[in-house]
């Protein structure tokens, strides 16, 4: 995988102001911003790469106020890393292809998997099926 590097202007350019925050700079969006997720058969993708990252089946309504997941597409879709900001030790997850920060990961999702990526509405882009 070839990944996708682009300086600070080029990514302002591209993006909302909040998507910049939000995947460039570590930021979070407030919850319950993005209620209007469609139900319909498709994928997620990076705001800001368009690399697939998630798939509508695996999608699912924790009641956090973010889009939370069960699963990705595929384990390199995704990478990981170690987040201590806010006094506790969480696990990020980000786009594999960019390194665009995405949300975080939790054990308390739902099976087959019982992991809950819990992400930033504005990091993704919905492609129907």
């Amino acid at each position: 995988m070839t990944k996708i590097e682009k300086s600070e202007e080029e990514w302002r350019a591209q993006l909302s102001d909040l998507a910049y925050t939000v995947t460039r700079k570590h930021g979070t969006e407030r919850a319950f911003s993005h209620d209007n997720f469609p139900k319909d058969a498709g994928q997620y993708h990076c705001i800001c790469c368009d690399a697939p990252l998630f798939d509508q089946q695996t999608k699912f309504d924790s009641g956090t106020g973010w889009p939370s997941f069960f699963a990705p597409l595929s384990k390199d879709a995704i990478g990981e890393s170690v987040d201590r900001k806010l006094f506790m030790k969480r696990t990020e997850v980000h786009c594999a292809t960019c390194d665009a920060h995405l949300g975080h990961v939790f054990p308390d999702g739902p099976a087959p998997t019982g992991l809950r990526y819990c992400l930033n509405g504005v990091a993704l882009s919905f492609k129907p099926a």
